[in-house]
């Protein structure tokens, strides 16, 4: 059930009118800018990993068959001012201009380290202990240098801080490792990330076709659904239009728990349309950048996001862009300038903050299994980590992925 029009609340992909409907309520929707329905606006834009957890997800329930795909073209980190491509494996470490001649055959040395090493064969180990060890004293045994860390750590590993450096190294490394293999998951990509035609909204799309052939019903336009309480206080059944669907217990997002949840944080961003791909990116219908927090001065990185008719998402010859990033300040529009100077000329510009939420508790009393916030991240890891952490709450069990089979085709 969902108060929207449209399938997947706060991460729903929006037409034209609809955009402008959430944030430019009176106004049309400029002609220029082509048909309505040739735009799927992401309100939170994330691409997969090829070799991913979501990829996973997919697969193991069958959703897969309802959606297309298409690689991203372009994976960029921020240095110095440019932007420059990011090195995943030995062969692009020594041709990145990322580095110096003697700091290439270091961060090869490493990448060869990563990609050998095998969890389950100590021969990999060449006598490091990842559980024991910290990543700063892992990549201080490779000798590498504080830019090199930078965009290990922030464009492949994906972490959105530093506090990763200090604890043990076995999940950096497989982190690292994950984008390798993810890079080379799909023949004749360019990068490790992947993305579904028509924009994210397909996700919950595809999700409601398969649980109705299963007999389930997906209700959109309830804006009064509410949470029916019994006696002790706990989830018994969903109310709407003076009707109540009876239940074991209640799965959804924070914002239909009032009371049950509590601000952690808040999360900038914004979305530009735009007549051009970002500059510097080769002309790429399709690019993640990361700004790693150091190189802006500030505590967490900001995100770059592209995608474009090529995707589906906009009308023939638009581009739509957005920039991310934890809120800081009092001023989260002005955090949001360091990517949004690499943009080029913009069209239309919207600008929004979020509240990042969490549940106060795990649901096992109130049988109210709530998610959390979408993070800044253009990525779906963090994410689907939520999602298995209230898979093991609400049936008691862990769903293994890496035990799951990818030989599946996935379409595009």
């Amino acid at each position: 059930m969902d108060r929207n029009s449209y399938y997947g609340g706060d991460s729903a992909s929006l037409s034209l009118e609809q955009l402008w409907e959430k944030f430019r309520k009176g106004e049309e929707a400029p002609k220029e800018l082509g048909r309505s329905n040739d735009y799927n606006v992401d309100l939170v834009p994330k691409f997969m990993l090829g070799d991913g957890k979501l990829i996973k997800v997919l697969i193991h329930t069958d959703v897969v068959k309802y959606l297309e795909f298409k690689a991203c073209d372009g994976s960029y980190v921020y240095k110095q001012g440019k932007i420059h491509k990011v090195p995943a494996s030995d062969m692009e470490a020594l041709k990145s201009p990322l580095m110096s001649f003697f700091e290439k055959r270091r961060a090869r040395n490493f990448f060869i380290y990563v990609q050998d090493y095998e969890e389950n064969d100590p021969r990999t180990f060449q006598g490091r202990d990842l559980r024991r060890m910290t990543m700063r004293q892992l990549f201080n045994e490779f000798s590498l240098g504080e830019d090199t860390i930078d965009f290990i750590g922030h464009s492949l590993a994906l972490y959105r801080d530093d506090a990763y450096l200090d604890q043990a190294a076995l999940p950096a490394v497989k982190k690292v490792k994950l984008y390798h293999d993810s890079l080379y998951r799909f023949a004749g990509t360019k990068t490790p990330y992947i993305y579904p035609l028509y924009g994210l909204g397909e996700l919950p799309q595809s999700f409601a076709r398969l649980s109705a052939v299963y007999g389930g019903t997906y209700m959109l336009n309830k804006p009064d659904c509410e949470v029916v309480y019994d006696e002790q206080g706990r989830a018994c059944g969903v109310q709407s239009d003076g009707e109540t669907a009876k239940c074991k217990f209640v799965v959804g997002d924070p914002s239909y728990f009032p009371g049950k949840t509590k601000v952690v944080g808040r999360v900038a961003r914004a979305i530009c349309i735009m007549s051009h791909p970002i500059p510097g990116t080769v002309d790429a219908h399709s690019v993640q950048i990361v700004i790693p927090q150091k190189q802006v001065g500030r505590r967490s990185d900001v995100y770059v996001f592209c995608s474009s008719y090529a995707h589906n998402v906009a009308a023939n010859g638009k581009y739509i862009a957005f920039v991310s990033t934890t809120v800081e300040t009092n001023n989260p529009a002005r955090e949001l300038d360091a990517g949004l100077s690499l943009l080029g000329p913009v069209d239309h510009k919207f600008i929004y903050v979020t509240d990042d939420h969490m549940p106060t508790n795990n649901g096992g009393q109130d049988k109210c299994f709530i998610s959390k916030g979408y993070d800044a991240t253009t990525h779906f890891e963090s994410t689907v980590d939520d999602v298995l952490e209230m898979y093991t709450k609400i049936t008691g069990k862990e769903l293994d992925l890496d035990k799951l089979s990818l030989n599946q085709t996935i379409d595009g």
